[in-house]
């Protein structure tokens, strides 16, 4: 890999450690208020709306600088939403905030893959990223857990700096403070990511305009056989790993007494098993044969339904590691797959782009359904069944559907073949 992957790797680690441990410190701020228990997922709900919301904008903003560039502005937003909790503004609000950064880093992040390095080498660097981001969610969701603990927190509530912190009154409120510094280093690493010398052609800004050619673009990819399959893939399962999330923790409190900070430290836990799945896919499955790891997310499904039969601590963690590592085994080339249809299709940002517009709408749409089941009192165990038995049926659907897709003619000897257009490069 060249050296300024490792820049980009470095600047993503630290932005999503940081947003990680922001959720779970927003949650302990919704107890600390004393909020409805259905208003924790909206919490997700909030920060992802500015994915579909600024997608037909975004993209041709990432393409318009440098991504260095973009990332380093977009996660100087994200500082600003987490200042906002921290001097009082609603959870909601102020992690809103964060999703717009976030919303903006995203097309940056992965579009300068495709401008810094070949398509073979696609998965492998999908691999790396998607592994060190579940990592920093690990890390993330670990240390947001550790920061609002008693004991830690205690400490932090301590701490006097002259002239800026006079002291601190809550846990959540310690917590953020240090979360900060998780976007203050990002932000170092971002101001050293080398310029690719990709340039596109010169981006609309017309609202109208730039809406219609996202629509344009969002017509173009769907319609691709591959493309519809890995997009199709990629927006089942970010949907259904936002809601995981919140269900773990509550599948934690009911099924095995555990605390807010003990069930972020399992949720993190399940990440590890999406780490070490990506990181196997990035070595063994090649791009041309990304479409064969289809039949593990109906596996996924069926695991998850068995997470109903646990009560004991270590097979609960046995358990979600294998839901991770099936998980992280059969997104990783999908999602590699759909960027290198994307920039061979449209340019890097704008795929990222509708990517992130088609995941977010799925997630925005499965929160909404898992906050309306919890605020209808339905049981942790009806939900998880709900919850596999429809990505099970999900995935089966996409299989079929490839497989139609596959009889007309050969649509996976496309992979790899094409050339992107519409780049300009300068060096």
């Amino acid at each position: 890999m060249k050296p300024g992957f490792y820049t980009i790797m470095a600047a993503q680690f630290f932005s999503s450690l940081a947003d990680n441990a922001l959720l779970i410190a927003a949650i302990a701020l919704l107890f600390q208020i004393q909020s409805p228990e259905w208003m924790t997922p909206l919490l997700k709900l909030f920060f992802v709306v500015s994915y579909v919301v600024l997608a037909p904008f975004v993209g041709g903003f990432a393409d318009t600088l440098p991504k260095g560039k973009v990332m380093f502005i977009t996660n100087a937003i994200k500082v600003i939403g987490c200042l906002m909790m921290f001097f009082g503004f609603h959870p909601l609000v102020s992690y809103a905030v964060v999703g717009f950064g976030a919303a903006a880093y995203s097309p940056a992040k992965y579009g300068i893959l495709t401008e810094l390095l070949p398509h073979d080498k696609l998965v492998a660097a999908n691999g790396w990223i998607e592994g060190l981001t579940v990592l920093s969610i690990i890390l993330g969701t670990m240390l947001g857990g550790f920061l609002i603990s008693p004991s830690t927190a205690q400490h932090l509530m301590q701490m006097h700096i002259p002239g800026i912190i006079e002291g601190m009154k809550t846990p959540a409120e310690a917590a953020i403070f240090v979360i900060t510094f998780g976007y203050l280093i990002a932000a170092v690493f971002n101001l050293n990511i080398p310029d690719t010398g990709a340039r596109y052609e010169p981006q609309l800004n017309h609202p109208i305009i730039m809406t219609r050619k996202f629509f344009g673009c969002f017509k173009r990819l769907w319609s691709d056989k591959l493309g519809q399959i890995s997009l199709a893939v990629t927006t089942l399962f970010w949907g259904a790993g936002a809601t995981l999330q919140f269900i773990v923790l509550k599948w934690a409190e009911a099924a095995l007494g555990l605390s807010l900070d003990k069930g972020a430290m399992l949720q993190g836990i399940c990440a590890f098993g999406v780490a070490g799945g990506a990181i196997i896919a990035a070595k063994i499955i090649p791009l041309k044969k990304s479409m064969r790891v289809l039949p593990m997310g109906i596996a996924m499904g069926l695991v998850c339904m068995l997470m109903t039969q646990v009560h004991n601590l270590t097979v609960a963690v046995v358990l979600i590691i294998i839901i991770g590592g099936l998980s992280g085994f059969f997104v990783v080339p999908m999602n590699a797959l759909l960027q290198h249809r994307g920039h061979v299709l449209m340019s890097a940002g704008r795929s990222i782009a509708i990517q992130n517009f088609n995941e977010n709408i799925s997630v925005l749409t499965m929160l909404g359904i898992y906050a309306l089941l919890i605020s209808l009192n339905v049981h942790v165990n009806t939900v998880i069944l709900m919850f596999g038995g429809f990505v099970m049926a999900a995935m089966f659907l996409v299989i079929v559907w490839h497989r139609h897709n596959q009889s007309l003619y050969d649509v996976e000897a496309q992979i790899g073949e094409e050339r992107p257009v519409g780049i300009q490069t300068q060096r």
